[in-house]
């Protein structure tokens, strides 16, 4: 039987030794690298890549969010899982588009990691429970919602608003937007007002999926 290389991009020493013993414990699969900051991971997987990368994506340097799209781009064959602490949507969809083809929290990792390692490099896609629903929530569109094609001018940004919105997106507050973009933090929220209503959503991170999956934002 074909084994199976994994790497792990994991900064919390007693979580990495957990992981690690899981995947060492079974014949099939072989850890070739542990990482415990971004730019450990960035340096040794740059000219190489394991069939499974396990990444997290609160690191200490950069985000695990930066390795997930490196990786991506350069060993598209590499299957990339995410295990984070981080549940949000912002943060899923994040990953799902950086390359990522599983989700797990650490909090819901109550089986062996080798069979989601397993399942993601058999075609699967591992998710926990909540992810699966926010993931599902998203797609469930009301016929009626999808069956209408919004007007360019309503939907487009301005220069202005996307220059907010790409900030947010990256992770700023609204207090660091206003300080890069030489504005108060009032009319940060004046022009978020504006992008909710155009965008027809009511918060930063649905404007930030909507903005995005128009091709409005990268």
């Amino acid at each position: 039987m074909a084994v199976t290389t994994v790497a792990l991009v994991e900064d919390d020493r007693d979580t990495r030794a957990r992981l690690a013993s899981s995947i060492r414990a079974q014949a099939s699969l072989e850890l070739v690298a542990e990482y415990a900051t971004g730019t450990e991971a960035l340096a040794g997987l740059d000219s190489r890549a394991p069939d499974v990368l396990l990444v997290d994506l609160g690191l200490p340097d950069i985000s695990g969010l930066e390795v997930a799209r490196f990786v991506a781009e350069r060993h598209p064959d590499c299957d990339i899982l995410v295990i984070s602490i981080f549940g949000d949507e912002a943060n899923v969809l994040a990953a799902l588009e950086a390359g990522a083809r599983g989700y797990l929290l650490k909090g819901s990792l109550q089986h062996d990691i080798a069979f989601d390692i397993q399942d993601i490099r058999n075609g699967g896609s591992p998710l926990s429970p909540i992810i699966a629903r926010q993931v599902l929530k998203r797609l469930q569109v009301p016929q009626d919602a999808s069956a209408r094609k919004p007007d360019e001018d309503e939907t487009s940004l301005t220069a202005r608003e996307g220059e907010i919105l790409n900030a947010i997106s990256r992770g700023f507050s609204y207090a660091e937007t206003a300080q890069m973009l030489g504005i108060s933090v009032g009319t940060v929220h004046t022009f978020l007002k504006r992008i909710y209503r155009k965008l027809a959503v009511h918060s930063k991170t649905e404007a930030v999926f909507e903005a995005s999956r128009l091709g409005l934002i990268r």
